[in-house]
């Protein structure tokens, strides 16, 4: 098993001059997926799984959108304006793909491609976190399992959380069949691998306590799953 992180920080090099945001905007969940490099450090040694946290923002560059996308740069974040991110002209946005969106996904690539090389397919978990309340829509679901055309690893982790009481939103909050996310595209259906990107609720992981405990519940989520990887490598979806 692999997991990966696509927005794991919120650091906005210097140069960038924290992109013309002010105030506390760059500690908002629109810089990072706020708990979850804390969960994945945990987890990682739980499941002993290599795993891969993207070092930087993603208002820099979102390493989870396809590039060109309304969301690979943006200029707008969940109503709060970017300046450092308006018009911007083409040589800016490919020096931003060339220092940060290509180093991250061959690092995932070369992951992958070092556990395909000793004979191993693994499993791949994309591990995010999203906002309690969005537009004044208070989200119910603690954790969201996400997939796109292939949920062979999807369904039994649906399982998994429902057993361990979890409320569990099946494609929600979001959707892993958006056209405008990359990685579990790429990565895991573009290899025929099998992918879940999994969506844990902020307020259950901004605290050490949460995030370790978050750590232990996926960790038994996860674990007989890696010892059926063989099987679910193999079966349709």
């Amino acid at each position: 098993m692999l997991v990966l992180c696509d927005h794991a920080s919120r650091h906005i090099p210097p140069a960038f001059r924290g992109l013309g945001l002010k105030g506390d905007n760059l500690s908002r969940h629109i810089a990072w997926d706020i708990g979850v490099a804390e969960v994945a450090r945990p987890l990682s040694r739980l499941l002993d799984a290599p795993t891969l946290l993207a070092g930087f923002s993603r208002l820099v560059i979102d390493a989870n959108r396809h590039l060109g996308s309304r969301g690979s740069i943006p200029e707008v974040s969940d109503e709060t304006p970017i300046p450092g991110n308006q018009n911007l002209d083409e040589r800016a946005r490919k020096e931003r793909v060339q220092a940060f969106f290509k180093p991250y996904h061959a690092a995932a690539a070369r992951l992958i491609e070092a556990q395909i090389a000793k004979g191993v397919r693994p499993l791949l978990v994309f591990l995010h976190s999203f906002t309690p309340v969005i537009q004044e829509f208070r989200r119910p679901w603690e954790v969201g399992v996400l997939w796109n055309e292939d949920d062979r690893l999807a369904r039994p982790v649906i399982e998994g959380f429902r057993a361990q009481g979890c409320t569990v939103g099946e494609n929600e909050p979001y959707s892993g069949a958006s056209p405008e996310d990359y990685s579990l595209h790429k990565h895991g259906e573009g290899r025929g691998l099998a992918p879940v990107l999994l969506e844990v609720r902020q307020d259950l992981i901004d605290s050490h306590e949460g995030a370790e405990q978050w750590a232990q519940i996926i960790a038994q989520v996860l674990t007989p799953l890696v010892e059926q990887a063989g099987r679910l490598q193999g079966q349709e979806s």
